[in-house]
């Protein structure tokens, strides 16, 4: 994996190290000597990961990670502290700075390099999520996401640990903010996490039953878990545990003895963060939703309806059963608008629409084919079986009328409706779509409120 890393020291010689070894790796990288010129180089050249020096003069490295975080261009950029200074009390600070993570100089090259990469492999998996929201966005479907707002988040969170002592600390740390729950077994874990909806997961790998790596590999294998993230607890200097949990995807860590302070601030980092990628995933799988539903009545959209009608066609040509096409149009439905205004129009698309929805099977298919015009795509029917829903739907429009919000408080009308039946493999999507237009030309030509099957 590459990346592009910037590089924030103000001594030269640590910023020329640190290049040198991330070159080596294959990282691009690029520098800056002060808070600054740091942020002047985010903008410039959009780094994948920051590296960034705590002590510098004029603005200290706290400041320009907030800065980082509060602006909404740069604020999905991870960051990570690396300094001389090694108290817990410095790592919150950090951490509440927005920081993802905080090395201590000397660095070992080894858990830099593994840090590095686990963060950049996380933010390209945002990245994407990010960039699906941008073009529904560009689309008009989407108002874009809340940043990384939420100041405390409260979460359900799974310790995974067999040291009864250990679990009561942490959930004495993490309580009454969180709801807590622990397992202590490997099978116990993997029930939990399946049926268990949890927004952060902490695995001790120190425990004495089982191996708490091979857990983390498991769990990134369980649909349930592959968006919830992992916070693994690591015996201090046990970097081989430690290189090897980021490498398989595991979000944080924590080394013993584990400061409550920074207990408490990665939590919320984590939490914080998935609050932030569960909207962004609600976003883009609303905006697909948008993409193919017509907004106002709820059925599918025209572009939906023509993208599977050809697959449509085509395996019911292949399975040797029919398929039926019914379109239909609301008759004088201009009067509705011109008399009444075009808000009463949309409260009579919609009761149409649910009256459609009222009268066919779960396996057709329903769409808003444009203005008052409506389809219904119905596999393994024939045009008979078709006739008969469609003449039974034309007379419950003819004999209830459709409330509306003003006077005269409902409104009588009737609908034309064409129908046409696919022909086999050689027939096409166009072809079937003329031969029901055609129809329910016809419907409307010869008096309208009638049912019209095409007769090719």
């Amino acid at each position: 994996m590459t990346a592009r890393v910037l590089v924030v020291d103000d001594i030269l010689s640590n910023v020329k190290l640190l290049e040198a070894k991330l070159t080596a790796e294959y990282f691009e990288v690029v520098s800056a000597f002060n808070g600054i010129d740091a942020l002047a180089r985010i903008e410039e050249h959009t780094p994948d990961i920051v590296l960034l020096d705590v002590m510098m003069p004029g603005m200290d490295g706290f400041e320009v990670c907030k800065r980082i975080k509060q602006n909404p261009k740069t604020a999905h950029v991870p960051v990570v502290m690396v300094t001389a200074l090694d108290q817990p009390s410095d790592r919150v600070a950090g951490l509440d700075a927005g920081a993802d993570d905080f090395l201590t100089k000397p660095v070992d090259d080894a858990a830099l390099f593994a840090r590095v990469r686990s963060l950049v492999r996380l933010k390209m998996m945002t990245d994407e999520l990010r960039m699906r929201e941008t073009t529904g966005q560009s689309m008009g479907l989407l108002d874009p996401t809340d940043q990384l707002q939420d100041a405390n988040p409260s979460g359900r969170v799974l310790i995974i640990e067999d040291r009864p002592e250990s679990v009561a600390w942490f959930s004495g740390a993490l309580q009454p903010t969180h709801e807590i729950s622990s397992v202590d077994t490997f099978e116990e874990a993997l029930v939990r996490v399946k049926g268990g909806d949890f927004d952060l997961i902490i695995v001790s790998l120190g425990m004495r039953g089982f191996d708490g790596l091979r857990l983390c590999s498991q769990l990134r294998s369980i649909p349930e878990a592959r968006n919830v993230p992992i916070l693994v607890v690591v015996s201090d200097g046990d970097r081989r545990k430690l290189t090897q949990a980021l490498e398989m995807g595991v979000n944080d860590y924590l080394t013993r003895p584990v400061d409550r302070n920074e207990l408490v601030a990665r939590v919320r980092t984590q939490l914080r963060k998935k609050r932030y990628a569960d909207r962004l995933r609600r976003n883009v799988q609303l905006s697909l939703e948008m993409a193919i539903t017509d907004q106002l009545t709820g059925l599918h959209n025209r572009r939906y309806m023509t993208s599977h009608l050809d697959n449509l066609m085509a395996q019911a040509a292949r399975a040797g059963k029919p398929l039926a096409f019914v379109i239909m149009d609301i008759d004088y439905f201009k009067s509705v608008n011109d008399t009444h205004g075009h808000d009463i129009g949309d409260e009579v698309l919609r009761e149409f629409a649910k009256r459609i929805g009222a009268n066919i099977r779960g396996i057709d298919l329903a769409c808003r084919y444009g203005g008052e015009e409506f389809v219904v795509v119905m596999p393994e029917t024939d045009a008979g079986f078709a006739y008969a829903v469609a003449e039974r739907l034309r007379k419950s429009i003819e004999t209830t009328p459709f409330p509306i919000s003003r006077a005269p408080a409902k409104l009588n009308l009737t609908i034309s409706i064409g129908i046409a039946s696919s022909e086999g493999l050689s027939d096409t999507a166009d072809a079937l779509l003329h031969r029901a237009d055609q129809a329910l030309y016809s419907a409307k030509r010869t008096g309208r409120n009638k049912v019209v099957a095409d007769a090719a």
